[in-house]
């Protein structure tokens, strides 16, 4: 994890933002932990926007918390849901277990949860779902319920967001700088305003603002002329499916704009989504502000960023936007379903030993064949994730260039990995 670091500049003070990962599973926050991230957000049960991931249990909060704590990386807990009623128990017990474990902040909108949480003295992050988007509103919760930090809706322009920060200094003097601005980076896009989608409901009486949305608006989609009884394309099948944001090309405006955090989309993604954005992200900010001075800095860091944009563009993604930062998006729609990856990966095996002395990983090969000069990913609830290519390999003692499927190998590792981790192929996409 990157410590804080401020720079001075002739014309304010920088800030370095912090790098905010998703946490899907326990092998996804291993990843972002070991790809650097400042702190990570996670669900547990059904109280979160994301009620179809695989999310934690609330036995796993004091494991979680201590585990980041570990890491020096802070832990948010996202109750960004619509809470019933009937539900206020549960998310009494939520909130008195995350208070107990010492989450260090919830991700809310409904006002429920941001009682209970204040009640139980944890900080609330506002989360984007209440659409934040201008000083007023920011103003209300902080002078009245003492709220310091807020995910600004997705529908925010970089001039939005400057505007807001200057404002902020004129009504609050030195105090705007208890106010904290995050804002999402990198990951999908909605084609609704956040918060206030009802097509799921609407079609299928599953609410996105109940985190069980099915996305309708990433289905193809054909235009039915009744009269003559034939359907025709419109340019685009995807009419309603946005391409991904990635802040990538214009990390440094954002970081110039004053925003207290940087937030990945993706506890629905992958370890290796997880991992490579994180990472990605995490070697930007990092070269920002300890090469920022130097007199070729702008050529190097634009290099820097296309081919971290390239690394981002191997993972899952529908094609790369600016979002809103740079005006409204019209005509940047997705032309497929699901991922533009330049990469995939494929199943082999899993571990079934590692020597440890030697660095030896022993794998059962249940699908797709082993070979030397393959890369591949190993990942586990505690390993996390790793990427290593096969440099050599052992069955019954002897050097082999492959092994099939139904075979015992050795494979030498430069990392200690775990019996039941998965071991994938990763190859160009087809």
């Amino acid at each position: 994890m990157a410590e804080s670091t401020t720079v001075k500049t002739e014309h304010d003070i920088l800030r370095k933002p912090e790098l905010l990962s998703p946490a899907g599973d326990w092998t996804c926050l291993r990843a972002a932990l070991n790809a650097g991230c400042d702190a990570v957000y996670f669900g547990v049960q059904d109280l979160n926007m994301r009620a179809g991931a695989r999310n934690f249990m609330l036995s796993d909060i004091p494991e979680l918390t201590a585990l980041c704590r570990a890491f020096g990386v802070r832990a948010y807990l996202a109750l960004n849901t619509i809470v019933y009623e009937y539900e206020k128990s549960v998310l009494a017990e939520v909130l008195d277990c995350a208070s107990e474990s010492g989450v260090d902040a919830v991700i809310c909108w409904d006002f429920s949860v941001i009682r209970q949480a204040l009640r139980r003295d944890m900080p609330v992050h506002i989360s984007t779902q209440m659409s934040i988007s201008n000083t007023d509103s920011i103003l209300f919760f902080y002078h009245n319920l003492g709220i310091r930090r807020f995910v600004l809706a997705r529908e925010c322009s970089l001039e939005d967001i400057v505007s807001i920060r200057q404002r902020l200094s004129r009504e609050l003097g030195e105090r705007a700088g208890e106010i904290e601005i995050e804002v999402f980076v990198h990951g999908a896009m909605c084609v609704s305003i956040s918060g206030r989608c009802f097509l799921s409901q609407f079609w299928f009486g599953r609410s996105a603002n109940r985190g069980e949305c099915i996305q309708p608006c990433r289905r193809e989609y054909f235009v039915m002329d009744r009269e003559r009884k034939c359907s025709f394309l419109l340019g685009n099948t995807y009419i309603m499916s946005p391409n991904d944001l990635c802040a990538m090309p214009f990390l440094e405006k954002l970081i110039e704009s004053g925003v207290s955090s940087l937030k990945i989309e993706g506890r629905n993604k992958s370890p290796e989504y997880v991992s490579t954005v994180t990472s990605s992200y995490r070697n930007a900010l990092d070269y920002y502000f300890v090469h920022r001075s130097e007199p070729d800095f702008s050529k190097k860091f634009g290099d820097l960023k296309e081919k971290l944009t390239g690394e981002l563009s191997t993972v899952y993604n529908r094609g790369f936007s600016s979002g809103f930062f740079m005006g409204k998006p019209i005509d940047k729609w997705t032309d497929r379903h699901g991922s533009s990856a330049t990469k995939q990966k494929e199943y082999s095996g899993v571990v079934t030993n590692y020597f440890k002395k030697i660095g030896v990983a022993e794998v059962k090969v249940e699908s797709k064949s082993l070979r030397v000069g393959d890369r591949v990913l190993i990942q586990g609830p505690t390993t996390g994730i790793h990427s290593e290519v096969i440099e050599a390999m052992e069955v019954n003692h002897s050097r082999v260039e492959e092994a099939g499927k139904g075979a015992s190998v050795a494979v030498k590792l430069n990392r200690l990995v775990r019996r039941n981790d998965r071991v994938y192929i990763v190859c160009n996409k087809r």
